[in-house]
């Protein structure tokens, strides 16, 4: 299999006067990319880094991030990014961890590299007019000189990337992906979501988490455009779509509610946009549907997936039934077991919930957590990944994710599902955003509560009544609905239901109870 680096390659050779990226002003072509691109890669060699080495980057998505992951893919040094709302503590652990060899940062991460001394310690690129930039090199002199030769020193079983998950539940933890894995996991979504030669894509998901990069690589894999978006913002958002005719969207559903409430507002020309996909949390049927009525998509691809495996799952009709997140993908193999299942072998019964365990022999697959055999005892199992997901499989096949293992409600004895609760709450026309959770409770254990971001007057009355007339069950009906200013999320807008237990939320007027018993 081909490495990264030549597959970058293809892209330059196959039409190098294609435009490839976009940040702001700066339009470059594929052959004007791919000389900037081992300029930065002759740099990092000078700064001594090496085949193997890890490049620490803590950069938004602008073209120095892009240009400096596929410098380390030609270089053979493993791109190591981090969230650039990082806190010192997580630059210090991580530069440990990663016994990384230089770091990138610019001045809204300035502050977390330099509260870490082990990254102040290591060779550093900075981006942008940083307040210090004693003893470092800037991005425009590491692009100073071009190599005496072309740089092309990776293969296809070196290390390319190396994520570090979010870490809600602990230290980080680092995800390394070979070239391989990465090629296959690109090429897979290339044929997933029907992308065709010269597509254009918004780069919207960060680089530091999987889908970000395999944006990045789908574009080069089909000589198409990536569209740097450094920080999410609605109105620029929709100036790239119309200005660059992007046509295709790979968001988080979170992203893609904030884009519609604002083009409800404001209106915007989306008529080049053909494709959509989302993937990094369940989306709620009332935004499918939204989605669809506003996009009138020609694909709208429901995309399951993490960074130890890229797809686990695909459903290229979102719409078809509500809640599936399909099927395998083509690299892969999925299984569902019972919840307290030690190994993969032994499926539970259609219909029936269990957790969601992936083949490991995958071509997309991860081998193993960087420097953490507990979590690799905890997660790999005869060469099965145990995802910590919940779900089942209809009789159809299809497979319906239902939530994390953590999140798993227990209430009057019963084992209950937040996501279905969520999806026949979002239906309703008072409701925005919505999330559910267990919160204790001396009768049952754990009660249903339900925390509403509205968009219209409404009660809890209203909302109980709206439940009870769906086909909902009784005990699974919310005790108490909460209203709240905003719905906590992650970066990358996973909904955080530890911090509404934990009671961090600002709670408005109007809550109460549901009245379900």
């Amino acid at each position: 299999m081909l490495d990264l680096g030549r597959t970058f390659l293809q892209s330059v050779e196959r039409s190098p006067h294609a435009l490839a990226v976009v940040d702001g002003e700066q339009r470059l072509t594929y052959s004007q990319w791919y000389e900037r691109i081992q300029c930065a890669a002759a740099g990092l060699a000078n700064l001594g880094l090496q085949r193997g080495d890890h490049l620490l980057v803590v950069l938004q998505n602008r073209f120095e991030m892009a240009t400096l992951h596929w410098a380390c893919q030609f270089l053979g040094v493993i791109a190591t990014p981090l969230n650039w709302r990082a806190k010192p503590e997580e630059v210090e652990y991580c530069a440990l961890d990663a016994n990384a060899r230089a770091v990138a940062y610019e001045p809204i991460s300035e502050d977390a590299v330099k509260g870490s001394p082990a990254a102040m310690a290591l060779p550093r690129i900075t981006i942008g007019a940083v307040l210090d930039s004693a003893g470092t090199t800037a991005f425009a002199d590491l692009l100073a000189q071009a190599p005496a030769s072309p740089i092309l020193q990776a293969s296809a079983d070196d290390v390319s990337l190396m994520l570090y998950t979010s870490g809600t539940t602990g230290k980080p933890k680092g995800v390394p992906r070979r070239h391989r894995a990465e090629r296959a996991a690109a090429l897979g979504h290339v044929a997933q979501n029907l992308y065709k030669r010269g597509e254009r894509t918004l780069g919207v998901m960060p680089l530091y988490h999987t889908m970000g990069v395999r944006s990045l690589l789908a574009m080069a894999l089909v000589d198409g455009l990536f569209v740097c978006v450094p920080k999410f913002d609605c109105a620029a958002a929709f100036h790239s779509i119309a200005q660059d005719r992007i046509t295709c969207l790979y968001l988080v559903p979170t992203l893609y509610h904030d884009m519609l409430a604002w083009r409800e507002k404001n209106g915007a020309d989306i008529s080049s946009v053909t494709k959509l996909g989302f993937a990094g949390a369940p989306m709620q049927d009332g935004l499918l549907k939204r989605l669809t009525d506003t996009f009138q998509p020609e694909l709208f691809v429901n995309h399951y997936g993490s960074s130890e495996v890229y797809t686990f799952t695909i459903d290229q009709d979102a719409t078809r039934k509500a809640g599936s997140a399909g099927r395998a993908g083509i690299n892969t193999r999925i299984r569902v077991v019972p919840l307290t299942a030690s190994s993969p072998e032994g499926t539970v019964a259609v219909g029936e919930e269990g957790q969601i365990i992936c083949d490991l022999e995958g071509d997309e697959s991860f081998e193993a957590y960087w420097n953490r055999d507990d979590a690799n005892a905890k997660s790999i199992r005869n060469g099965w990944y145990f995802t910590g997901d919940t779900g089942y499989i209809d009789a159809d096949g299809d497979l319906f994710v239902t939530g994390r293992m953590d999140d798993m409600i227990i209430s009057g004895g019963e084992n209950i599902s937040p996501v279905d609760i969520e999806s026949v709450l979002s239906l309703h026309p008072a409701v925005d955003e919505v999330a559910v959770a267990g919160l204790q409770d001396e009768r049952w254990g754990q009660k249903v509560v339900a925390f509403v971001k509205t968009r219209g007057e409404t009660t809890p009355e209203a909302l109980n009544e709206h439940c009870r007339t769906s086909d909902l069950l009784n005990f699974k009906r919310p005790r108490e609905y909460v209203f709240v200013r905003e719905i906590p999320k992650s970066p990358v807008g996973k909904i955080l239901r530890r911090k509404l237990v934990a009671g961090e939320y600002e709670s408005l007027p109007g809550s109460g109870k549901g009245n379900a018993q």
